[in-house]
């Protein structure tokens, strides 16, 4: 048993969920703004990881690295704030492979080509060691946070919390359905928008947590009453 005082307990798992909130904010908004505003790169025919190529790749290279570390950071606070029971080994875990996907992805640059940057050549590139690293990342991103949100519905179904299992549901969902939907359409927008969905995804779990354990009691407390009176 800890000596630490609740209210300082509290307070540290606050600030460790918060790097989740700002991690994956900082992803969604910098890949955002950086597929609309980055001269030569076009969303509807580059994958987002691109952006880390050219003069100014550096600055998804550091979304990349800075988000994962942030990701990974909160990966206590999840232990902490989730009360025993399912998910709470398995969510805390897979919330940190989406953070190492994240990290791998900036640590292994992917491949020029379709033009960008300027000098890329304007097909698609024979895939090299260092871009078939790459590759991994968003294979582990995805499969990560698809495992994620099916662990937790399972344990909001559990504790009869039916808008939360609805929501890591549709997350999902949302997302292979706009990455399918891309492709036909032959428009990456679509694989932005779903990424932009489950990406999120952490962040509001987070905040949920976030404003249980503000809420006065620690939330293993809370959420072990919640259990007992449903």
């Amino acid at each position: 048993m800890s000596n630490i005082p609740i209210d300082q307990r509290s307070a540290a798992t606050v600030r460790l969920l918060a790097c989740a909130i700002a991690g994956s904010s900082l992803f969604v908004v910098a890949v955002l703004v950086q597929s609309f505003t980055r001269a030569g790169f076009d969303p509807r025919v580059h994958a987002l990881s691109m952006l880390a190529l050219g003069d100014i790749g550096w600055i998804q290279t550091l979304t990349f690295v800075l988000s994962g570390a942030l990701i990974l950071a909160s990966v206590a606070g999840f232990r902490r704030a989730l009360s025993p029971g399912r998910g709470r080994t398995w969510g805390p875990v897979l919330i940190g492979l989406f953070g190492v996907g994240l990290i791998w992805g900036g640590l292994f640059p992917t491949d020029a080509g379709l033009g960008f940057p300027d000098d890329a050549p304007a097909g698609i590139p024979e895939p090299t060691a260092i871009g078939t690293l790459h590759n991994l990342s968003p294979t582990l991103i995805a499969v990560s946070l698809v495992a994620a949100c099916i662990v937790l519905a399972r344990r909001f179904a559990g504790m009869k919390r039916w808008g939360w299992m609805a929501y890591c549901i549709a997350t999902p969902v949302a997302y292979l359905l706009l990455g399918f939907v891309a492709f036909p359409l032959g428009d990456f927008r679509w694989v932005l928008a779903g990424g932009a969905i489950i990406w999120s995804w952490p962040a509001v779990i987070a905040w949920d947590l976030v404003r249980e354990v503000r809420g006065g009691m620690p939330a293993a407390s809370a959420r072990s009453r919640e259990e007992a009176a449903a």
